[in-house]
């Protein structure tokens, strides 16, 4: 199922719960998915990397989006699953609702945006290197993707090769997407590392050629 992936096997992308993920967010979950200390530090790595008055792409987003409060953006689009948790997003000035796994072309014209965001949600993702080679399209050359994760997910929606690795084997899958969709530069980050108090929190980051 996961093209470009030929090294790993079609069943690596299967899920236990095989009914459209569309079905399964449709209830609103107005809730936040990871604690708040792996939030502070999503929003520090942010602050960092998405630069102030640029144009963001928060994709598979919710209600919130992590972004430091007191830096403004040219734009914000917002993608997800539920109509009515990127309503109540306030940070978003575009929404669009489409299931990638479905559908991995995104609606946004080629080079429009200055960083795309992923948070908590890279583990649903059954076409992940297309999704991403989409990302790289509609980023702007040097342009950062940023994914970043917790062990927190709902297992059934994970794709089974997610469910199956650690957090050091996650960082080197989410590597080895953002590779296959063509970033040139890959940095991973322990934001927050396993064992400590808390959610662990890593960052995979992806850069687009500058040419």
């Amino acid at each position: 199922m996961a093209q470009h992936l030929p090294d790993l096997p079609p069943e690596a992308f299967a899920k236990h719960d095989s009914d459209p993920d569309i079905l399964f967010y449709a209830q609103p979950r107005f809730v936040t998915h990871i604690d708040a200390d792996a939030i502070a530090a999503v929003t520090d790595l942010y602050r960092e990397v998405a630069p102030a008055g640029g144009d963001i792409l928060d994709l598979m987003s919710s209600w919130v989006s992590h972004l430091p409060e007191e830096v403004a953006y040219a734009s914000v689009i917002g993608h997800g699953l539920n109509t009515a948790e990127l309503a109540a997003n306030t940070r978003l000035t575009q929404r669009f609702v489409q299931d990638l796994n479905a559908a991995t072309d995104l609606p946004l014209d080629t080079a429009c945006v200055d960083a795309a965001l992923i948070c908590v949600s890279v583990q649903y993702l059954q076409r992940p290197v297309a999704v991403l080679s989409e990302v790289a399209r509609v980023l702007r050359p040097g342009a950062p993707a940023v994914i970043s994760f917790s062990n927190r997910c709902f297992p059934t929606k994970a794709v089974a090769i997610w469910n199956a690795l650690d957090g050091t084997g996650h960082a080197q899958l989410v590597g080895l997407y953002l590779q296959r969709a063509g970033f040139v530069r890959i940095e991973g980050r322990i934001l927050k590392p396993d064992g400590g108090p808390g959610d662990p929190m890593t960052a995979v980051i992806g850069w687009t050629s500058a040419a």
